[in-house]
C-alpha cells in the first residue's frame, strides 16, 4: 500500500473493527461447532440474537479488509462497492444461519430462524408455540431486523470509508457530518446491544413502563436520524430541498417502517406507551397520535442537522 496514511489508518480501523466483533464471531464460531458436532445446538447454548449481530460483524469486517484496495482501484464508487460486497456477505450467513443451525428446545428440533421468531415474541398472539416453532407464521416480521442490520452495516462503513477517502483526497467537506454520523452510529449500536440483552426490560404486555418506553422512543427515532444523517452526508452543498428535506424525509420513512415491522411481528398490534389519547391508536389505523409525533421528530431532528451542517459547507467555499 503507497499512501502510509491510509495504511496505517486501515491498520487501526481492522484492529477497531475486529475487537469490536469478538463476541458476535465467537459466538458464531461456538454454534456452528456444536453443530458440526452434534447436528444440533441445545438451547442453552444458544446466544440469543447472534442472528442478525454474527452477520452483521462478518459483513462489516470483509468491507474494513477491503477498503483499501477499493479506494485505490475504484476510487469514488469504493464506498458503493463496499455496500454491496458487505451486504452481500450479510445475507449469505445470515440466511445460512436461519436455514443450516438447528436448535433443540424441549425435545423439539427447529431451525434457528424458528427459534429466533419464538424468542423474539414478548407479548400473547393468536398462533400457538407449535405454530412459531414450526414456521407458520408471516415470516415478514424479519422485516425490522434486516432494516436495523442494513442500516448499521451502511453507517458505519460510511463512517469507515468516508474518513479513508478524506485521508487520500485531502477533502474534508463531509467531515463534520461523518462525525455526527459516527456518533449517531455507535449510540444506535449501543442501544441496540442493550435491546439484545435486555428487550428494553418489556414484561410481555402490550403496555410496557416509562423506561421501556422512554428507550424504544429514542431507538426508533435514532434510527430514523442516523439513516437521515447518510443520506446527509452525501447531498452537502446542494440545494436546500435535496440536502434538508431528503435526508429528513428518509429519516422519517425509516421510523414510520419500524412501526410497520414491529406492527408486523406482534400480529397488527404496537406496544404502547401509557394511556389516554396520546397514547391509544386513531381511527382505522394502528398509530397513536404520540407514534406520529415520533415519526415527525424524528425528520425535524434530520432537518436542523442537515440544515446546520449544509450553512458550514456553504462557509467554507
Amino acid at each position: 500500500m503507497k499512501n502510509k496514511p491510509l495504511a496505517k489508518y486501515h491498520l487501526f480501523t481492522v484492529l477497531g473493527v475486529l475487537l469490536a466483533s469478538v463476541y458476535p464471531i465467537y459466538m458464531g464460531i461456538c454454534i456452528i461447532k456444536d453443530y458440526i458436532i452434534n447436528g444440533i445446538v441445545l438451547k442453552e447454548n444458544y446466544p440469543k440474537y447472534i442472528i442478525p449481530y454474527t452477520p452483521i460483524s462478518l459483513a462489516v469486517i470483509t468491507g474494513v479488509l477491503l477498503m483499501p484496495l477499493f479506494i485505490r482501484k475504484l476510487k469514488r464508487f469504493s464506498l458503493l462497492t463496499g455496500f454491496l460486497t458487505s451486504v452481500l456477505v450479510f445475507f449469505i450467513s445470515e440466511v445460512f444461519l436461519e436455514r443450516k443451525i438447528v436448535i433443540r428446545a424441549d425435545e423439539i428440533d427447529v431451525r434457528l430462524e424458528d427459534w429466533q421468531m419464538y424468542s423474539c415474541i414478548a407479548v400473547p398472539r393468536p398462533q400457538t408455540t407449535l405454530d412459531i416453532l414450526t414456521g407458520n407464521y408471516n415470516p415478514a416480521f424479519k422485516l425490522h431486523f434486516y432494516m436495523i442490520s442494513i442500516v448499521l452495516i451502511l453507517s458505519i462503513l460510511n463512517c469507515l470509508y468516508g474518513f479513508g477517502q478524506m485521508i487520500v483526497s485531502g477533502d474534508k467537506k463531509r467531515m463534520k457530518a461523518l462525525i455526527i454520523q459516527s456518533v449517531c452510529s455507535v449510540i444506535f449500536l449501543g442501544l441496540c446491544i442493550l435491546a439484545c440483552f435486555t428487550a428494553f426490560w418489556r414484561t410481555g404486555s402490550i403496555k410496557v413502563s416509562a423506561v421501556s418506553a422512554f428507550l424504544m422512543t429514542v431507538f426508533f427515532i435514532l434510527l430514523g436520524v442516523t439513516s437521515g444523517f447518510f443520506a446527509c452526508s452525501f447531498l452537502l452543498g446542494k440545494r436546500k430541498f435535496i440536502c434538508v428535506f431528503i435526508p429528513a424525509i428518509i429519516a422519517s420513512t425509516m421510523t414510520l417502517l419500524m412501526y410497520i415491522g414491529e406492527m408486523i411481528l406482534l400480529n397488527g398490534g404496537l406496544y404502547r406507551f401509557g394511556t389516554g389519547f396520546l397514547f391509544e391508536s386513531i381511527n382505522r389505523i394502528v398509530l397513536s397520535p404520540f407514534d406520529i409525533f415520533t415519526i415527525i421528530i424524528s425528520g425535524c431532528i434530520t432537518a436542523v442537522g442537515s440544515m446546520v451542517l449544509n450553512k458550514n459547507v456553504a462557509k467554507t467555499k
